[in-house]
């Protein structure tokens, strides 16, 4: 059942890409291709890393221990998207120009803020093998709960480029929040079994 599941979120994960591949290529994506491209790659990073951070709690609710195996596929899928979208953004706004970048950075919060996220998920992925983990030891858990702050910071990108349609971003902030949620309720309860009972 394994490696069937696995195979299937690895298809269905690249489904988007190559969906938004063939518009670009056969003109299915409006008058505005370039806004098209950067709107989808960037909510798919948003929903993957949703995905990627509940693979935890459904493995603790489905009680199967391998569900946990798919959370790297999905991490460094949603790190895929996140950097075609970080891609585009410098191929249609920036031009690859550093200044440009640079004077982005400063005048737009909303791409200062997605940018934070990317250099915050770039470390996660390239972390994200069994050899690092095992070289980095507990500090390679400590380096990889910064997902958490990672989809935060996504999402106040996704608020302040909204401006006034802002319900998809509130969306998104709740699910992040509820999933933020499990895991410190989690984290306390782990705690407290630590703690020496009273005398």
């Amino acid at each position: 059942m394994e490696r069937p599941v696995r195979a299937s979120v690895f298809v269905l994960c690249a489904l988007p890409f190559a969906w938004l591949l063939y518009g670009a290529v056969y003109g299915g994506l409006g008058p505005d291709p370039g806004e098209a491209l950067m709107h989808s790659t960037g909510e798919w990073s948003l929903r993957i890393l949703a995905m990627t951070l509940l693979m935890s709690p459904l493995r603790v609710w489905t009680g199967k221990p391998w569900v946990i195996k798919l959370r790297r596929m999905l991490g460094l899928y949603a790190f895929f998207y996140a950097t075609i979208h970080f891609t585009l953004f410098l191929q249609f706004y920036t031009g690859w120009a550093g200044a440009a970048l640079l004077q982005e950075l400063v005048e737009r919060p909303y791409v200062s803020a997605g940018f934070a996220a990317w250099c915050i998920m770039l470390p996660l992925a390239i972390t994200s093998t069994r050899g690092m983990r095992r070289r980095l030891g507990q500090r390679w858990i400590k380096l990889h709960r910064q997902i958490y702050v990672a989809a935060i910071i996504a999402c106040i990108h996704l608020l302040w480029q909204a401006r006034s349609d802002i319900g998809e971003a509130l969306a998104y902030l709740l699910v992040f929040g509820l999933l933020l949620a499990w895991r410190f309720r989690r984290a306390l309860k782990a705690n407290s079994r630590l703690k020496p009972g009273k005398v």
